[in-house]
């Protein structure tokens, strides 16, 4: 027996949870534990089935309310497409009698829906905007109004219609000056003095302006257009002088200044050679500064060789002053000892006369090189972006095709003024040289003579 109550004690306490934070201490203690723990658990276990039974009762009740409601219900939807069926025959009968008295004036109407959106489409792009912003809103909702089928529009919106489509003609042949706010290039808004040109520019004194028709603000463009010819017009306009004003329109409506804005001037062309651009310029600089140079002391001696040939006396500030001093110095001596004197005299006189004139040539053929040098590194990154990017963005081969054409248009600048620098200052030279050689030859042609007889 003793035997059985402990199998029965262990198989309730694996079985049923503790009810208590104190352990049992003999068998029977643990056995009134579990005696105590069932008679909880019955009494929970009818307390969840009153708690069942009320809910259910609940639950049916509201079940017999939802179903009163459900036949409430269909017999109102009954009723209401009843209704929507007989206001659905008269709103026709309505519409088709409307469609009658309207006759030809259901088209225009048509037509006047059409223009009123085009006409807002047109006026929001355009400049007049600036200074009539209220008028897109009437023709917005003199559009919908319209394209409702309910309402007409009034004789006064008609008029208004005709009135906005009148002014916007008119306005494109006014130049009006007036006063709005202007964002400048550093991003702060003032209210400045502007004029506008009819539909195609509007400008500030000495600036031109850019409308944005999705912001509706007038902004100062970034860059101004190189050269006085197209900033001193925008001038003239505030200048309230009654004369008539050369002005250049835009007729795309800002395209045409944008491309003229966006052309390089000359410094940013110059920038696209990059260092092979440099230096192509640094050596034509070289090279003309030669050639000046030269070409002064050429000149001097070329006036001083003049002067010598019409004075009587001899000078040793020039070349043929200084050969002719070498006749007077050997006029005892034999012909043949003679002319070698002289041709040693000349050929002193030489190297200084032609002094620089190979570096200007040089100048002139190396020029072109350096730029087909550029042209070829141009190319070379050029391909080496359709390498890695592809064709599909301009934008990444353009630095290249940039340096391409500018160097080689900077080393034809270069060759070809300096070319003709060579050719000028050489020239002058030969004169030089020339007349020297010919009075050298004239000297030893009569002392030939004077010896002979």
């Amino acid at each position: 027996m003793k035997n059985i109550k402990i199998l029965l004690a262990v198989i309730c306490f694996i079985a049923l949870p503790a009810y208590s934070q104190q352990s049992a201490t003999t068998i029977d203690g643990l056995l009134d534990r579990v005696q105590q723990g069932k008679i909880n658990d019955n009494l929970e276990n009818q307390k969840r089935e009153t708690e069942f039974r009320q809910k259910r009762d609940q639950q049916e009740s509201l079940l017999a309310d939802a179903e009163i409601n459900k036949v409430n219900e269909e017999v109102r939807s009954t009723q209401l497409e009843a209704l929507f069926e007989k206001n659905e025959a008269v709103n026709n009968d309505l519409q088709e009698t409307l469609n009658e008295r309207l006759g030809a004036l259901k088209e225009l109407f048509g037509v006047m829906q059409q223009v009123a959106g085009d006409a807002r489409t047109r006026f929001d792009n355009s400049l007049t905007n600036i200074q009539y912003p209220d008028r897109s809103a009437f023709l917005e909702d003199l559009a919908k109004k319209i394209g409702s089928n309910s309402k007409l529009p009034s004789i006064e919106e008609i008029e208004r219609l005709w009135f906005e489509l009148q002014r916007e003609m008119t306005e494109a042949g006014k130049v009006v000056k007036f006063t709005t706010d202007v964002i400048d290039i550093n991003g702060s808004k003032a209210p400045i003095e502007v004029a506008r040109v009819g539909l195609f520019n509007i400008v500030a004194d000495g600036k031109y302006l850019n409308y944005s028709p999705e912001t509706g603000n007038v902004t100062e463009i970034p860059r101004q257009p190189e050269g006085r010819r197209y900033v001193s017009s925008t001038s003239d306009l505030f200048s309230g002088s009654d004369n008539k004003i050369a002005f250049g329109l835009d007729p795309t409506l800002g395209g045409v200044l944008a491309s003229l804005v966006g052309r390089p001037n000359l410094v940013e062309r110059v920038q696209q050679g990059g260092i092979v651009g440099y230096l192509v310029i640094l050596l034509g600089l070289f090279g003309v500064s030669i050639a000046g140079h030269r070409w002064y002391v050429l000149q001097a001696a070329d006036k001083k060789v003049t002067a010598q040939l019409n004075s009587s006396s001899i000078s040793d500030d020039n070349p043929l002053g200084r050969v002719l001093g070498v006749y007077e110095k050997n006029k005892t001596v034999d012909t043949d000892t003679l002319e070698l004197k002289l041709a040693e005299a000349v050929f002193k006189e030489t190297p200084e006369l032609n002094k620089g004139l190979l570096i200007i040539k040089v100048i002139s053929v190396v020029a072109p090189l350096m730029g087909l040098l550029g042209t070829v590194t141009g190319m070379i990154k050029t391909f080496q972006a359709i390498t890695l990017y592809g064709t599909g963005d301009p934008k990444l081969m353009a630095g290249g095709i940039s340096q391409a054409l500018v160097t080689t248009v900077l080393g034809l600048t270069v060759a070809i003024p300096t070319t003709l620098l060579h050719t000028i200052v050489s020239g002058r030279s030969r004169r030089v040289t020339q007349v020297i050689q010919e009075q050298a030859a004239g000297i030893i042609a009569n002392h030939s003579e004077k010896s002979s007889g």
